[in-house]
Parts: C-alpha cells; sequence; structure tokens
C-alpha cells in the first residue's frame, strides 16, 4: 500500500537536504546518501518511494548545491577532490540527528549507492545508533584511496545492525575483489545478519532511470528494489 507523502527540499544548519515523509504517523526514517550525482533527481525519487513505503528519508547533499541534474559526469567527478571523510562523517551525524531530535523518530537507518554506498557502510560502523545499512554497488577499493581516511572494508566487521549488501555482477568500477572482502568482513560478525543480493549482467548504478535500457539493469532493479524496501520496513518500522 502506498502512503501519502510531503517532500521538500530543506536546511538542517547550514546543511542541504531532501526530506520525504509519509502524511500518516509513523516511527521510522532513512538518512539516504547519495552516488555521484548527489542531491538530483534520481536520488530525491528514491526518497519519495522510501516515504511511500512508509518511512521518512532525508537525503543528504555532498556537493552543497550542484546537481547531476546540472553538470556532467565529468563536472561531478571534479568534485570527488573536495570530498573529505571527516568532513562528510560529521555532515552525516548532523543529518542523524536531525531524523532522532528534531523529527522524533525512534529507528533510523541509512542507505546509500556508489560513493553513498561506502559511506553508508562507513557511518553504520561508527554511529551504532542505525538501525540497518544498504549498501548499493558501493564504491569501495581492495585498498582505501589516498584521499580516503576510512576503510570500509576493515570497518565493515565493526556494523552491529542487520546490514544489506548489494552488487551488480557487471560493476566496471569496483572489482569483484572488493564485493568478496565486504561480503567476508560481514559474514564474520556474530551480531547482525547480513542480506547480500548479487545480480549478474547488471551494471554500477543499475537501479538509475538512464540505465533501464538494458534487460539486465531492469531485472536488477525489479528484484532488488521490492526486497529493499521490505528489509527498510522490517529494521526501522
Amino acid at each position: 500500500m502506498s502512503e501519502d507523502i510531503t517532500a521538500s527540499r530543506i536546511k538542517v544548519g547550514e546543511l542541504n537536504a531532501y526530506l520525504a515523509r509519509p502524511t500518516a504517523p509513523h516511527t521510522g526514517g532513512m538518512l539516504l546518501l547519495p552516488m555521484l550525482s548527489g542531491l538530483g533527481k534520481q536520488l530525491r525519487t528514491y526518497a519519495e518511494e522510501v516515504a511511500r513505503a512508509g518511512v521518512t528519508a532525508l537525503a543528504w547533499d555532498p556537493w552543497h548545491g550542484p546537481t547531476g541534474d546540472e553538470l556532467d559526469h565529468e563536472q561531478l567527478r571534479g568534485l570527488l577532490g573536495g570530498l573529505k571523510d571527516p568532513t562528510s562523517l560529521e555532515e552525516q551525524k548532523v543529518l542523524l540527528d536531525h531524523l532522532f531530535d528534531e523529527l522524533g523518530l525512534a529507528k533510523v537507518g541509512v542507505m546509500g549507492w556508489c560513493l553513498g554506498g561506502r559511506y553508508a557502510l562507513v557511518l553504520a560502523a561508527h554511529d551504532h545508533r542505525v538501525a540497518n545499512c544498504v549498501a548499493y554497488h558501493p564504491t569501495v577499493m581492495p585498498e582505501p584511496t589516498p584521499a580516503q581516511d576510512e576503510d570500509a572494508i576493515a570497518l565493515a566487521g565493526e556494523i552491529t545492525c542487520p546490514t544489506s549488501l548489494i552488487y551488480p555482477g557487471a560493476d566496471h568500477i569496483v572489482p569483484l575483489e572488493s564485493f568478496k572482502l565486504l561480503q567476508k568482513a560481514l559474514n564474520k560478525r556474530e551480531s547482525a545478519p547480513s542480506v547480500v543480493h548479487i545480480y549478474p549482467g547488471a551494471g554500477h548504478g543499475f537501479m538509475e532511470a538512464g540505465r533501464q535500457d538494458q534487460e539486465a539493469n531492469r531485472l536488477a532493479t525489479k528484484l532488488s528494489w521490492p526486497q529493499t524496501l521490505e528489509f527498510i520496513r522490517a529494521t526501522v518500522s
């Protein structure tokens, strides 16, 4: 059943964000961490779909204004050099605080795609308030890059909440080795379950609207997204 929702851009302190909420009473929320395109139309659509499933969604803007709606891929890649782990984690925790304290939610999880998928894992390892962690094709290399202070693979074993890891078999960015290392780290945990999805033939960012011309991407989206929404409801409701 689809919920009626409200949705708008908001400010949380100095941070830009996008808030989508069911109009019916509810107690669960999700912090959404975007892919390279930032707080663009695609992420806002995801937020609204989460809200229609009965869960508040608050989306982070890593670029403080620009989005993939206005910038091309190369311009967006040029912003990556300014994205630092300590500052990003601080901003994400401000948004978590807003979900708990200002919006009064009882349980909040975190979900991310691509670079946001990596940050979802890192944040969940550092902040054990989160009730779940969903990482769609997280951009995690076998070793952290020089610009990354946090080792997502090493941290994965410290996540204490139920975690869903989604990997597309034809990912041209994240090597299979990274996925296997993440899966191994998650499976070693004894305190929380891991749900792992593998979609052969699907590509990195397979859920994005512009990638639905490929059958493998359409199938991966059709199968994974409803399961993700059920996972969210089961862990924050």
